[in-house]
């Protein structure tokens, strides 16, 4: 694997563990709110990139930089997190899961406006065949639900957007380890006004629930998101590497069936399958055509 396309495994890393948080979630939602299980994921995260942080002697970031880790952290994680949560309350799960497959197009259509990068006509087909297969998977049984749930979903895709471009922009100065350490940091202390809640809950919490926080917290945020930034600091443009988020409603199936048992109907299997011809064509119908050509 080149240099150039190593952004595609550290995307995936981040996917696998995105889509395992879904199944995770769903689980710990059994005890836990949604805004106490939020605060303490992410406080878990950042306790242990902390110790990371520790170790390796982090350089703290430049006083100027603070308001712009703190944005970050308010885009990814604290207002994403309420709006997704508001808007997923209000509208059907096959609802959510297509309305938030729409951050990558929000990312490449910011991308392109701010920081000029442009996408061939192939790569857009891509991104629009990869949403007709997240529309199969999730809405092929009439589940679609309109309300006002869907302005929150919508808005908590739009500030998944902006969190995307500006990792991109803050890994210009900062190495990723750094960048997504204080941006989760930035998002935590922002979470801490549901601290009082959470922590009610969690000194009752099963044994059980406290497995599900800790492997959300470790893997489905510090390593993930840490990931998420290094693919982004490696990818020549954004949308290459937000252009992946299409897999998790599809991986998210395939680990629901291992982990919790949930049996993937059909369209699951035909809608993956779309997904998968999608992000195929995204990253490698170009070298096709131009191979075509030369031959």
């Amino acid at each position: 694997m080149g240099f150039k396309e190593k952004y595609q495994l550290y995307a995936l890393i981040t996917i696998a563990c995105w889509s395992l948080a879904y199944v995770l979630t769903r689980l710990a939602l059994t005890y836990f709110s949604v805004y106490s299980l939020g605060f303490l994921r992410y406080l878990i995260a950042s306790l242990s990139l902390l110790g990371v942080a520790v170790v390796i002697k982090m350089k703290m970031p430049k006083k100027r930089d603070w308001p712009m880790f703190l944005l970050s952290g308010a885009l990814g994680f604290f207002l994403y997190m309420i709006f997704f949560n508001q808007g997923q309350q209000m509208v059907s799960a096959a609802t959510g899961s297509i309305i938030i497959a729409t951050a990558p197009v929000f990312t490449a259509l910011l991308a392109r406006i701010i920081y000029r990068e442009k996408l061939t006509w192939l790569q857009w087909s891509a991104i629009g065949l990869e949403f007709c297969g997240v529309a199969f998977l999730t809405l092929i049984d009439g589940a679609l639900s309109i309300n006002i749930g869907v302005l929150w979903l919508f808005l908590a895709a739009l500030v998944l957007s902006f969190y995307n471009l500006l990792q991109r922009k803050l890994t210009k100065t900062y190495a990723p380890l750094e960048t997504a350490t204080y941006s989760i940091f930035g998002g935590t202390i922002l979470l801490a006004v549901f601290l009082p809640g959470a922590m009610h809950q969690a000194i009752h919490a099963p044994p059980i629930q406290w497995v599900y926080v800790l492997i959300l917290g470790v893997f489905s945020s510090a390593i993930a998101y840490v990931a998420w930034t290094k693919a982004l600091s490696l990818a020549e443009k954004t949308s290459q590497v937000s252009n992946y988020m299409f897999l998790t409603p599809f991986l998210t199936s395939i680990l629901g069936f291992l982990i919790a048992g949930e049996i993937p109907e059909q369209s699951t299997v035909i809608g993956g399958i779309i997904i998968l011809a999608g992000v195929f064509l995204f990253n490698y119908g170009e070298r096709l055509k131009n191979s075509e050509n030369v031959s």
